[in-house]
């Protein structure tokens, strides 16, 4: 874990993996970079929770709550722990017409960012058995494949 990073550089990170994330296919480890990293910026007091919103979002119709925090110029949400709901003011529902400063980082340096600051790495990959016989799978047999014996022969 590196500390050699500004809270402004690994806000503008996890802003740019949280804002790929939501897109991604596979989110998972990008989503995880962002929970460590602000667990671990309110950890060091060098992030604030500020209370908590009604989700955008709530899962199966039912109201949520998520944190708010601010880390730099930057704002993100993330799940409520239960003592969140002890300590934290609710602030109601979140404001729709704020939005976080535009950052110009690309998703590579902020994974590598993040990376660095939290120790986090991606779990390698097993690829299942399925996919490895279809890499390995002959070619269909094209037009121009003629067998050296036929049945004929």
């Amino acid at each position: 874990m590196s500390s050699m990073y500004k809270d402004s550089e690994i806000a503008q990170a996890i802003f740019t993996v949280n804002r790929h994330a939501k897109t991604a296919t596979d989110n998972q480890y990008l989503y995880a970079l962002k929970k460590e990293a602000l667990h671990l910026l309110i950890h060091q007091n060098r992030a604030q929770k500020l209370g908590l919103h009604f989700s955008k979002n709530p899962r199966k119709s039912q109201q949520q709550s998520s944190v708010l925090v601010k880390c730099g110029d930057y704002y993100f949400h993330m799940l409520p722990r239960k003592e969140d709901f002890h300590t934290l003011q609710h602030l109601g529902d979140l404001d729709e017409t704020y939005r976080n400063p535009p950052s110009r980082m690309n998703l590579k340096h902020a994974k590598e960012v993040l990376r660095n600051f939290t120790g986090l790495e991606p779990k390698e990959v097993k690829p299942t058995m399925s996919a490895l016989s279809k890499r390995y799978e002959p070619k269909d047999m094209d037009r121009f494949y003629t067998p050296k014996k036929s049945y004929f022969d």
